[in-house]
């Protein structure tokens, strides 16, 4: 990451990209060689994104169907390959026992820190996310680096530990349970920590529930591009480079990295977006990764990355082509 951002380039990813694409998906026993970008371009993205919700239940599969030996599976090819992994976390929620969008109630993160209703049922969570952790292995049996990105989108409202939801003391006593018992109890030491709040905030917006330097290593964003096209190309141009602009002064006060940790067009129903709104909107950052979401297969419309003879193809080969565009064939040295 840091030699990607020192020569200027910025590693692109997508969301669950060897697991499943806009009409496939990968089985128990597949070779993980394919990914709706590699169809496109001929390589892989460079960061591959992955969800741990479910996970705190004991299920065998994640959210969205994708099981977690396979997932295993898959970050470990991606960092044979040179490769990084980011992982999400979409948790139930501990007090209702709805999914992470259930915001019926503004007590849930109040329950599960120290001294609240749920926080046993809350470290037993974290205690099986943490065996899991554990188990990405590389063949010398040692702990493979992964970026872990919990919380995030806190300064929305469509999540149960968001901004309404929560007060800012106690977000930042959420995080710090999190990381405590990750990295202390758990000793889990090959974390990088990413923090990532939703686009729409300013500089003051954005680090008020930050929890502080020793307990980050990358300032993330997540910021989406929605309405018509080519309508709202201004305003997610416009948004992101204001973000970027007090993310980069943040990063460089705060010795972070910074990242677009998650964005896209859903549908991506403008066909140039790739080099006519979203590479101008970044190149003159020095962002260390960009991930688009992911193309769902059981979902009509709910993709942000092109596959073979998708309307986008041809603008994402020219995007792909771009020097400071890295995939997984780069050499991330370079």
């Amino acid at each position: 990451l840091e030699a990607s951002v020192c020569n200027g380039k910025i590693l692109f990813g997508q969301q669950d990209a060897l697991l499943y694409g806009h009409s496939w998906r990968a089985s128990e026993n597949d070779s993980l060689d394919r990914s709706d970008i590699e169809s496109v371009c001929g390589k892989h993205p460079a960061v591959l994104g992955l969800d741990l919700g479910g996970i705190e239940s004991g299920s065998d599969r994640n959210l969205d169907g994708n099981a977690f030996s396979l997932m295993r599976t898959a970050a470990l090819r991606q960092y044979e390959r040179g490769g990084i992994v980011t992982l999400s976390w979409h948790p139930e929620n501990p007090l209702t026992g709805g999914d992470s969008w259930d915001v019926s109630s503004g007590n849930t993160v109040a329950s599960i820190l120290k001294g609240g209703e749920n926080h046993e049922k809350f470290i037993s969570w974290l205690s099986l996310c943490a065996d899991y952790l554990d188990t990405f292995l590389d063949k010398k049996g040692k702990r493979i680096p992964m970026i872990f990105r919990p919380w995030h989108e806190h300064t929305g409202n469509w999540f149960w530990w968001g901004g309404d939801l929560c007060s800012a003391e106690e977000y930042k006593e959420l995080w710090m349970l999190t990381y405590d018992y990750f990295t202390e109890t758990r000793r889990l030491d090959n974390l990088l920590w990413a923090y990532s709040p939703a686009a729409g905030v300013d500089s003051k917006g954005y680090m008020e529930r930050y929890p502080g330097d020793e307990t980050v290593d990358i300032l993330g964003l997540d910021c989406y591009q929605y309405g018509k096209a080519p309508e709202s190309n201004a305003v997610f141009a416009s948004t992101l480079n204001e973000s970027m602009s007090f993310m980069t002064e943040l990063g460089k006060a705060h010795g972070k990295l910074i990242a677009l940790t998650e964005t896209g067009f859903e549908g991506i129903p403008y066909p140039e977006w790739w080099t006519g709104v979203l590479y101008p909107a970044i190149k003159d950052y020095p962002i260390a990764y960009v991930l688009v979401w992911r193309n769902a297969c059981d979902i009509p419309g709910h993709f942000y990355s092109p596959w073979k003879d998708q309307e986008s193809e041809e603008d994402f080969i020219r995007f792909a082509s771009f020097d400071d565009i890295v995939f997984i064939t780069d050499n991330l040295q370079k």
